[in-house]
């Protein structure tokens, strides 16, 4: 048997019930609602749904150490695959996947907005984006990242499973190895949320700037945009991974951040600001020449490099003067790498370097052919999700 799931989303074996902690159930329970009902407090606890679906409920051991712990476990996942009561599929996937939740929710500013679909679509573009930005910040911290460290938000973002319902579109995040991207996520738009704050009553925008070190950018604040633009309200939730427990620094608060359409001038401000002093960085990149183009057969031309090493982005773009023109080609033909300094600016999200120099051929070093397996087949996965 397999939990109950939306249209559209893979169908998940239920959770193995030796495995299952009957205190991380419990706490799964309460979270969500469930309310527990008599039985000796010692041995086991009776649990109900919230909104009491007649015939459901759940025996739950108060730990594993009995002798019929997997049994009545095993009941007690069979019910929950078999309620239609909405939090009990989000119980199963915790137990399944076990992680911390992140849960968006926004209210639409009116019946003449968007379909249920663009909203569902607006969500999960929102949520990705803010994913990805505390998985970068969680790296490096910096005002602006553009294309740098798509590769690792990529990767932690392929370990997320996002599950909508309805109006709510919940992240579970692997923990703890998927940590400190939350947390730094977490932090960041407590950070941002002050800023913005400070932004609207004293008219100073130097906040946002502050703000850098505690992990906000502008891939952070366009998300939020994202969240809050054409909505009443909007807020995210977040519920720790009972099995990993809470994280250092944050206690047993409750945390839910909402924002909403007031914050949006003091949101655009922070993106631009935060773009505009993002530095340029002083590179020194191997790549592989992947294009070339000119229009004089004597003068400048346009190369694309697919880059191994010395920059955290996948692709480069720079103008190269005739006789370096020839050896990026001559690189090209002989199927060898290259070596060349510049400066990779953030207008175009750090994806052109300028003031090229230095350019030189460069033969195969170990680990060289296997980066470049890797970022075609990344390039071959992603033109395939847009197909």
């Amino acid at each position: 048997m397999t939990p109950p799931h939306a249209p559209g989303e893979p169908a998940r074996p239920l959770p193995d019930p030796a495995t299952v902690d009957p205190t991380v159930l419990a706490t799964l329970l309460a979270r969500h609602g469930w309310v527990r009902r008599g039985g000796p407090a010692a041995r086991y606890g009776r649990w109900t749904p919230p909104d009491d679906e007649p015939g459901t409920s759940l025996l739950v051991p108060a730990g594993d150490g009995f002798d019929d712990a997997v049994e009545l476990l095993a009941d007690a996942v069979t019910a929950l695959s078999r309620s239609r009561t909405p939090s009990a599929r989000s119980i199963l996937l915790a137990l399944t996947v076990p992680g911390d939740e992140l849960r968006w929710h926004r209210e639409p500013s009116g019946p003449a907005g968007a379909t249920p679909w663009d909203e569902a679509e607006r969500l999960r573009r929102a949520a990705r984006g803010m994913l990805a930005a505390g998985a970068k910040a969680a790296r490096t911290r910096a005002g602006y990242f553009g294309a740098r460290l798509d590769a690792l938000a990529g990767d932690f973002l392929d370990r997320v499973l996002l599950v909508e319902q309805g109006a709510v579109l919940t992240a579970h995040t692997p923990a703890p190895e998927g940590r400190a991207a939350v947390t730094t996520l977490v932090r960041a738009l407590e950070a941002l949320r002050d800023a913005v704050d400070y932004r609207r009553v004293s008219g100073g925008p130097e906040a946002f700037e502050n703000a850098v070190r505690a992990g906000v950018s502008r891939e952070l604040v366009r998300s939020v945009e994202e969240l809050v633009r054409d909505a009443t309200a909007a807020r995210l939730s977040v519920a720790w991974s009972p099995a990993a427990g809470t994280p250092g620094g944050f206690g047993d608060r409750r945390i839910d951040l909402d924002f909403s359409p007031g914050d949006l001038p003091a949101l655009a401000e922070a993106a631009e600001l935060l773009e505009r002093i993002e530095p340029a960085v002083d590179v020194t990149v191997v790549g592989v020449v992947t294009r070339l183009k000119r229009a004089d057969p004597a003068g400048p031309g346009s190369v694309r490099l697919r880059v191994l090493t010395g920059a955290e982005v996948r692709e480069l773009k720079l103008r190269l003067p005739d006789p370096d023109y020839r050896l990026a080609a001559e690189a090209h033909l002989a199927g060898l790498p290259v070596r060349v300094s510049g400066r990779l600016e953030r207008h175009g999200g750090f994806r052109r370097l300028t003031r090229p120099h230095g350019l030189e051929l460069r033969g195969w070093e170990e680990g060289d052919r296997e980066r470049l397996l890797k970022a075609l087949g990344e390039k071959a996965e992603r033109e395939g999700e847009g197909a």
